[in-house]
């Protein structure tokens, strides 16, 4: 059975209530729970983590090596900074998504830039809470080549 990490960075824990003219009103939970659907049909484990810490989300993609087939990764704000990060996604052979529920390429300057995409496998922004389900599709049509 493939086995999918959904890895989430800072404040994506406060979705529901963080903003939601930007993020909608759906909570993370809300957004797992139609993941873990979806993974089930699709006969996927899929597993699910969340951190306020940089550290942490790194500690997260190195024990992901070798265990994942595949992780979909909002990084949120580190994604524009956090080199560590960068080079954790690329220090893996486990394929990388990223995700961002807002189109970061329309939004203030500093966030146009992702330090991740140059190493990811693609990014997906902009679709709102569909840019997870986009990237957990995305996921099932390349285990099936």
């Amino acid at each position: 059975m493939a086995k999918v990490l959904v890895l989430n960075g800072p404040n994506l824990n406060m979705l529901g209530a963080r903003e939601p003219e930007i993020y909608g009103n759906r909570t993370l939970s809300d957004i797992h729970e139609r993941m873990k659907n979806r993974a089930k049909e699709a006969r996927i484990r899929i597993d699910f983590f969340q951190s306020n810490h940089e550290g942490i989300l790194i500690d997260a993609i190195q024990k992901a090596n070798h265990v994942y087939d595949f992780i979909i990764f909002n990084a949120a704000a580190f994604t524009h900074y956090s080199i560590a990060i960068r080079d954790a996604v690329a220090a893996i052979d486990v394929p990388v998504i990223e995700v961002h529920i807002s189109n970061i390429h329309q939004r203030e300057e500093f966030r146009h830039t992702s330090v991740i995409a140059p190493v990811a496998l693609g990014q997906i922004c902009g679709l709102g809470e569909e840019s997870y389900m986009a990237a957990l599709e995305a996921v099932i049509y390349k285990l099936k080549q």
